[in-house]
């Protein structure tokens, strides 16, 4: 019996039928595992930012709320890593994550927080932008520039090695402190000569305006790692609701790598962004499984925190390893 010839399109059609059929498939195993419930806390208030892919995935999939279900589950959204350490640091939040900058400058402040968890680096996910049509060629270009960035986020230390990496002085760029959306307006009406961002704002804007990129994280050996961080009342009272909280944290970032497009839809869903956007940034981040910070994640951190002592953007020296927590091994 002879079989029926397919077109190619036909072909190509029934594919991403099956792809979707198995990344549904997968999705729904990881959403309904029967993972117990545990006893937790009274409330748990969640800070993340739209590029916190493992903890919107939990969010959208009501994960924690079934581990703890006795537990008031909350997620605050928040611009940047800065104002969500913030809200951390004055009780408005248990449990949050943001990129290397953010908990120097509130370790330097007195902010009583702790590093918890981290991810692997994501050097690509952060870039130094320009227009298309803008002179500026070389980071040695940047000399008397001004610069948008969100002060004491994951982008200000980018800016940071692209000031040393130029042979620049800091005093020889002119940094505008403005939030990723306010920064993104200024860029785009020429209010500013370039702009440090991160992903997802970076992956946007490069979709919709095509500017250059002068610089990545990874060109700039800036590793861009992600911390989770918590409050120290938090994490003496519950610390097994961290080891809850990293193997979710851990098993959501298996479905973002397993289940792409779901994973996809997910945080489209959620955020309003383009699916295009958060496809391209999502291929930028690496596998990001989520454990507690090692030597070598401590030993980059803390040359994140000298880096910003030198230039006097912090008042005082930090010793990172101060307020990592270290947990009781497992029994």
């Amino acid at each position: 019996m002879t079989r029926p010839t397919l077109s190619p399109q036909r072909r190509r059609a029934l594919q991403l039928l099956g792809v979707t059929a198995f990344d549904w498939a997968l999705a729904s195993r990881y959403a309904n595992a029967q993972s117990p419930a545990v006893p937790g806390p009274e409330q748990l208030r969640i800070g993340y930012q739209k590029s916190a892919v493992n903890l919107v995935i939990l969010k959208q999939q009501g994960v924690l709320e079934k581990r703890f279900p006795g537990t008031r589950v909350s997620w605050l959204e928040f611009p940047a890593g800065p104002q969500l350490l913030e809200a951390l640091s004055v009780g408005s939040l248990e449990f949050g994550l943001t990129g290397d900058s953010p908990p120097v400058f509130a370790q330097a402040a007195g902010k009583d927080l702790l590093y918890v968890g981290a991810e692997p680096p994501k050097p690509d996910s952060s870039a130094l932008l320009v227009l298309k049509d803008s002179p500026l060629r070389t980071l040695a270009d940047l000399k008397g520039r001004r610069i948008a960035v969100q002060k004491g986020s994951s982008a200000h230390y980018l800016l940071v090695k692209a000031v040393e990496r130029a042979g620049l002085q800091w005093a020889d760029i002119q940094p505008v402190y403005l939030a990723p959306a306010d920064a993104r307006a200024a860029f785009e009406r020429k209010s500013v000569d370039a702009w440090a961002i991160w992903d997802p704002f970076y992956a946007a804007t490069e979709l919709a305006i095509q500017p250059r990129v002068l610089a990545t994280g990874r060109d700039l050996a800036s590793s861009n790692n992600s911390f989770y961080l918590a409050a120290r009342p938090f994490v003496q009272a519950h610390p097994q609701v961290l080891r809850v909280l990293f193997d979710e944290l851990s098993r959501a970032d298996r479905l973002a790598q397993e289940a792409r497009k779901d994973a996809i839809k997910l945080i489209a869903d959620f955020s309003g962004l383009d699916a295009g956007v958060v496809s391209l940034f999502i291929q930028r981040r690496p596998s990001s499984p989520v454990d507690v910070p090692g030597p070598t994640t401590v030993a980059d951190q803390q040359r994140v925190a000298d880096a910003f002592f030198k230039l006097g953007l912090i008042p005082k020296p930090v010793n990172v390893a101060d307020i990592v927590w270290r947990p009781v091994a497992r029994s």
